[in-house]
């Protein structure tokens, strides 16, 4: 079973991997499954990172977002179980509603094809050679475009193209149109398939079957155990961490934390290459995210208003606008009962990009009265599509990237892991401090479900044949 804290802890193991987002989680089984002994920390007192749910006095809530492409149900079949891929399911509505338009679509290729050709007058040649273009996008043909210049190609002039192809995207990951092409393409083409998908019955039982599987595959998993350092011979070479006061040795060690928390707080300053050391420090953190919390009254439901409702007041898709303390875009996640059978009542979840310097430096009077605030604004902007939206609910709260920084320890409270120049830095660490890797979010494309689940695979092959080699304690 799951234990807290570290008693009984054994002295060494083939792998330590520090925090149980679902990277680390997928990393950790692979590892177990092909032989080797694992140790899985989460300083959290649950697992999952970002993938995880709280509940409020007869309330159950996920923390954020969350949608994922088909491809995530592969991934679990593979390196999971078909029990859990088959609980995943397709959301049947996303809605879009702002001044430039107003439409529901299942969100596949064919619906979205559609939509370009008929409702935006796009020339169906344009769109297919769109599709096509960001399906062959791969790291090794970047050619340095910005994803603003991806749309100026194929949709000179067309804001409201944009908006619909980017603003979903943006949600998903953080991306901006400055940001690198490539890191638009890969994900956009990954949801650009057969619709947004989530796991039937909720975040908590996804993420129990999960643990179910971890320990069957022999993983020893402690919560309330937080990783202090990462120890390392003078060579550079890992071998072992300090977990809660305790040392424990490790032929390898995987974080699937915050990149730029790994190598320049868990290791020692001296171990890695200035070089290394100074590309890291370089690595720009993502944007966060706010949230607020609503959980509506035992009895009261809603008619039917979409899975995911993207809504914005601004005049065109704006970044700086998307991520401003005066928010004026924001995702409904809604939760009917029947997709959550074990609580039976609605929630709804709202969802809005946010930069982590808006909400600190501040006294806890002020940080409570723009929470506040915020919870305000959003009744107001919800009641557009539940008009009784402010006597239907009886559990409100407000999350923000402090929250994410406080539960997750990620810089910035960042939701979205670091900018593209972080992918290098996490895909070379072994090279700077043999034994050593890193599963967490990093360059806008592996976050999100799927995306850190595929590189927490990734990681696990890479430390299997390190460990092969024969490298001892």
């Amino acid at each position: 079973m799951t234990q807290r804290g570290v008693n009984g802890v054994r002295d060494a193991y083939d792998v330590v991997v520090i925090g149980a987002g679902l990277g680390g989680m997928t990393c950790a089984n692979r590892l177990a499954r092909a032989g080797r002994s694992v140790l899985l920390l989460e300083q959290h007192t649950q697992l999952g990172g970002l993938a995880t749910w709280f509940r409020r006095k007869g309330h159950l809530f996920d923390v954020a977002l969350h949608g994922f492409p088909v491809g995530m149900i592969k991934t679990v079949r593979k390196y999971w179980s078909k029990e859990v891929a088959d609980r995943i399911t397709q959301l049947r509505g996303i809605r879009f509603d702002n001044p430039q338009f107003r439409l529901t679509t299942d969100y596949t290729r064919e619906d979205f094809t559609r939509l370009l050709v008929e409702d935006f007058s796009v020339p169906a040649a344009t769109v297919q050679a769109f599709f096509d273009h960001t399906r062959s996008m791969n790291f090794y043909d970047d050619d340095g475009r910005t994803t603003r210049e991806l749309f100026e190609e194929f949709f000179p002039g067309r804001t409201d193209v944009v908006r619909l192809l980017m603003e979903p995207i943006t949600y998903a990951n953080g991306s901006t149109l400055d940001d690198p092409a490539i890191s638009y393409g890969i994900v956009f083409s990954n949801f650009m398939s057969k619709g947004v998908y989530t796991f039937h019955g909720g975040t908590d039982e996804f993420i129990g079957l999960l643990e179910k599987e971890l320990l069957a595959s022999g993983v020893d998993v402690r919560t309330k155990a937080r990783a202090e350092r990462i120890l390392t011979e003078p060579d550079g070479r890992v071998v072992g961490v300090a977990v809660n006061g305790v040392t424990v040795g490790a032929r390898s060690v995987v974080s699937n934390g915050n990149l730029k928390s790994t190598v320049l707080d868990l290791l020692d300053a001296d171990v890695l290459p200035a070089d290394f050391r100074t590309q890291a420090e370089a690595v720009r953190i993502n944007t966060s995210s706010c949230q607020v919390y609503i959980g509506l009254k035992e009895g009261e439901t809603i008619d039917y208003m979409g899975d995911l409702v993207f809504t914005s007041t601004a005049p065109t898709f704006d970044t700086d606008a998307m991520l401003a303390k005066e928010v004026t875009s924001r995702t409904y996640s809604v939760y009917y009962p029947e997709n959550r059978q074990s609580v039976g009542r609605t929630a709804i979840v709202a969802s809005s990009n946010a930069r982590y310097e808006d909400w600190t430096g501040m006294s806890e009077e002020l940080y409570k009265a723009d929470k506040a605030r915020l919870a305000e604004a959003t009744l107001d902007d919800l009641s557009r599509y539940l008009p009784r939206i402010r006597e239907m609910y009886d559990h409100l709260e407000v999350a923000t990237p402090r929250t994410f920084e406080r539960y997750t320890l990620h810089r910035g409270g960042s939701s979205f892991g670091t900018k593209f120049e972080g992918l290098p830095v996490s895909q070379n660490l072994p090279q700077a401090a043999p034994g050593l890797f890193h599963t967490g979010s990093v360059a806008i494309i592996m976050s999100g479900w799927l995306g850190a689940a595929n590189y927490g695979v990734i990681v696990a092959n890479e430390v299997d044949k390190y460990l092969g080699r024969g490298q001892e304690t």
